[in-house]
């Protein structure tokens, strides 16, 4: 097929797409999203602050690091006095009715922060210059489509307004740090704040540097620091420490780790306060150190069961929880406020905490969770009088059958409503509004989880995205006062990303078909007709999972079954059976035992590859771009693993009959693919092992540090936690990565082994030898972890060449 001549990006649609959709003024919520929770938005920050024109000067700081020729085209102005947004949060974009629009500023925007004066000029240059912003990870920005400083398109009549229908727009989940930002500087972290300024939140975690405040508040309480070496995880498991999972695991912390994530944090609270964000805090959830029970022998301390080691070993498992009911814990989690506000300043009022996140209470009796409820929530109060508990509802959803309507309720209603905030965290694909009667009137946030380990697969629900948050809050006495995304890890599928931000600021259903037509053009710079093509199949394919199952990677490259092909039964379908393991703190998904695991699918993998076609057919207008060249590789990737699945159940099925030359053949065929799509991957700057690895290692000041991070960096995406000799971690491959040189050195490898101890069987006659594959795959691997080897940081080959040839060589029809 020939390339669709090219369209440039018409101004006017956009434009009276985006007015008929902020000309609909939204209704005026009910419940927790109607004025009351507005007033509450006012007084979630703390008394550090930042003035109107601190926050002017924040707004126009982010604009010169991303236009710095347009630094003087816009004009910024808070409204302080609600003369624009009365008592909601609103953006206004508008022209400059007294510059010349030559040298001058041209557009206004006005807002209730500096968050929606970036949000108001990220939506300017939207949908009036046909701009696009995404991760530098995901193809980065497509600014060129931007007239230059005084050309810049105006703005029909006295402007536009857009209002958010609810007040909160929540970032992060509580591993975020560890899968996306553990190795990150203050360089990077400055890029991300301004993404999550311009896409519209207000409320992100600020989980980084707390372990230096832990240290100093439980040396007040005589834990020293030798004690706090086998607390704390190393650097890449910090999120599993923190929630009581672990202890001791890529450990110890250095002092200059300790000290130099404190000054992190610090520059990272005073960037989201200069632009008007509220930052919730960690609080107190009762995760203390071993020592604690011998220095007060008599507190309510109990030590939790074994949390995914293979063999319960008490060195990195089983940690110790502080009962909330011991009037200890008011007195830790008192300490452990304060201290944050006196390091930080009074920044909140917002706190998180998750002592029962997959940690069931030991009784169901509602009043004892009442009490514990009212514990947690009075050691917040006593540090922070306007102190409000943010709670993740995912506990509700992993262990319903304990968190039934009395049990709920009790621990809802355990502390004054207003003083608890839900996130609804897998709104997405089972929310739990709905069966809840909207957390028995407790404010909640719609969140969508979409993302687990931080995998690299595209995947998405289009539809639950652009009509789940208008349900929800136009529900009968709703409650929901935000909309949320809660990924494990970030850095991928930007289409869904940027609906879903969206979605902070729209008040109607989005018709996805025409809101992706604009997305494309957007984001690769022009309309193209193959591409909008391509997009449709994309949306009604990978992008439109509906069967309600949690997508986590396991596609046999990235997590090779760990099993005998002998003592499983073969059977091939287009859904995978998953079973949901509750026994441990941390929730995981795992196969049904006795059938060979089989990767999600959802969609069909040959419309998918139809529309890979059409991304080819559009190559040559788009082969400079480097957002069409993230997706055409991320699209390729997807077609070549998926057709990889289907060649290795054919190897175990050749295997099963004893046909060791198809065996061969297809062994062959799956190495083949392992090798291509490493090749494939290496052509882009934002798929290769390298950063990961060479990012760690800047962080360290010793050689000794410097060996450590790199363990964490190598050992989070491969074994992830403990293993024996012939025992793998049983989180092996949780943060699987599609990156070049993981495939090349650690995939290819394993998966190479394996077919020859399969080959070895047939040849010899007997039974495949699994214990022997183990001990050699398992050692190769803990040799890998350790390992000092240096991968490429910077790309190398010609993209849209490699997905040509590579669709020739494997898929097309």
């Amino acid at each position: 097929m020939r390339p669709s001549p090219p369209r440039r990006l018409s101004l006017a649609a956009p434009f009276l797409i985006l007015l008929l959709l902020t000309l609909l003024s939204p209704p005026r919520a009910a419940a927790a999203g109607g004025s009351s929770a507005w007033v509450a938005l006012r007084g979630a920050a703390g008394s550090r602050k930042a003035s109107p024109a601190e926050q002017e000067g924040a707004a126009a700081g982010l604009l010169r690091r991303l236009l710095p020729f347009h630094s003087g085209s816009f004009s910024f102005q808070i409204d302080s006095k609600g003369g624009v947004c009365g008592q909601s949060s609103c953006f206004r974009i508008s022209n400059v009715v007294d510059g010349s629009g030559k040298g001058g500023a041209e557009i206004l925007i006005q807002g209730t922060t500096a968050v929606e004066l970036a949000s108001g000029l990220h939506w300017y240059l939207k949908y009036w210059c046909g701009a696009h912003i995404s991760w530098d990870k995901t193809g980065g920005a497509q600014l060129a489509s931007i007239p230059s400083p005084g050309s810049l398109p105006r703005v029909q009549g006295k402007g536009v307004k857009i209002e958010r229908p609810v007040p909160w727009n929540y970032y992060q989940n509580v591993v975020t740090s560890s899968y996306s930002f553990v190795w990150w500087d203050w360089k990077r972290w400055e890029k991300e704040i301004d993404w999550m300024a311009l896409q519209g939140i207000n409320l992100p975690l600020a989980f980084t540097g707390q372990e230096s405040i832990w240290q100093k508040v439980f040396k007040s309480f005589n834990v020293t620091d030798r004690d706090l070496d086998d607390f704390f995880g190393g650097p890449a498991f910090l999120a599993w420490a923190r929630m009581g999972n672990l202890h001791g695991w890529g450990g110890p912390l250095s002092q200059n780790w300790l000290d130099q994530q404190l000054a992190l944090q610090k520059k990272i609270l005073s960037r989201m306060i200069e632009l008007g964000m509220v930052p919730v805090l960690p609080s107190f959830s009762g995760n203390v150190p071993a020592i604690f029970a011998k220095l007060f022998p008599s507190a309510n301390i109990t030590r939790l069961g074994d949390w995914n080691t293979v063999d319960a070993n008490p060195k990195w498992c089983c940690t110790y929880l502080l009962d909330p009911s011991d009037s200890l814990f008011i007195d830790v989690g008192q300490a452990f406020i304060r201290q944050q506000i006196k390091e930080y300043g009074d920044v909140t009022n917002i706190y998180n905490c998750d002592t029962f996140n997959e940690n069931t209470p030991p009784t169901d009796e509602p009043a004892y969770i009442s009490s514990l409820g009212s514990a947690i929530y009075e050691a917040m109060s006593r540090g922070n009088k306007n102190a409000v508990w943010l709670m993740q509802g995912w506990l509700f959803y992993s262990d319903a059958a304990f968190w039934k309507e009395p049990q709920m309720k009790a621990l809802l209603h355990s502390v004054p409503i207003g003083k608890m905030i839900v996130l609804d965290l897998f709104a997405d694909v089972k929310p739990i509004w709905k069966v809840s009667s909207q957390f028995y009137g407790v404010p909640y946030i719609w969140c969508m989880l979409h993302n687990f380990g931080g995998n690299i697969e595209m995947y998405g629900i289009l539809d639950s995205i652009s009509s789940g948050p208008i349900d929800a809050r136009t529900s009968y006495n709703s409650t929901m006062i935000g909309v949320g995304m809660c990924m494990e890890g970030i850095e991928h599928n930007p289409v869904v990303y940027e609906l879903m931000s969206e979605m902070a600021f729209h008040n109607k259903k989005v018709e996805v078909e025409d809101w992706l037509k604009t997305y494309s053009c957007r984001r690769y710079g022009q309309a193209n007709a193959d591409i909008e093509k391509a997009w449709r199949y994309l949306y009604h394919t990978i992008y439109n999972c509906t069967d309600g199952i949690a997508d986590h990677n396991k596609d046999y490259i990235v997590e090779f079954p760990d099993i005998s092909p002998s003592s499983v039964t073969y059977q091939v379908s287009k859904r995978r059976g998953m079973s949901i393991t509750r026994n441990h703190r941390r929730f995981f998904l795992s196969e049904v035992s006795g059938i060979l695991p089989q990767p999600h699918l959802w969609y069909s993998t040959k419309e998918a590859v139809k529309a890979l076609e059409l991304f080819l057919d559009a190559g040559s207008t788009f082969s400079e771009s480097l957002t069409y060249r993230y997706d055409l590789v991320d699209l390729t990737r997807q077609c070549l693993s998926k057709l990889a699945n289907e060649v290795y159940l054919d190897a175990i099925s050749l295997y099963q009959k004893k046909d060791s030359h198809g065996l061969n053949a297809h062994a062959r065929k799956f190495l083949e693919i392992i090798v291509d799509i490493d090749t494939l991957l290496a052509a882009d700057d934002n798929f290769l092992l390298g950063p990961w690895l060479e990012s760690a290692k800047s962080l360290a000041i010793t050689e000794k540090e410097r060996q450590q991070y790199e363990w964490n960096a190598r050992t989070q995406v491969t074994m992830w936690y403990d293993n024996t000799e012939t025992e793998q971690s049983k989180l092996h491959d949780y943060a699987n990565k599609f990156w070049s040189g993981l495939l090349k050195s650690y995939y290819l490898p394993r998966a190479s082994k394996y077919f020859a101890y399969l080959t070895r069987s047939l040849q010899e006659n007997r039974s495949f030898q699994l214990e022997e594959w183990r001990k050699d795959w398992i050692s190769y691997s803990n040799e890998w972890q350790s390992g000092k080897e240096v991968y490429a940081v910077k790309a190398t080959g010609d993209a849209l060449a490699i997905a040509r040839s590579l669709y020739r060589k494997y898929l097309r029809p």
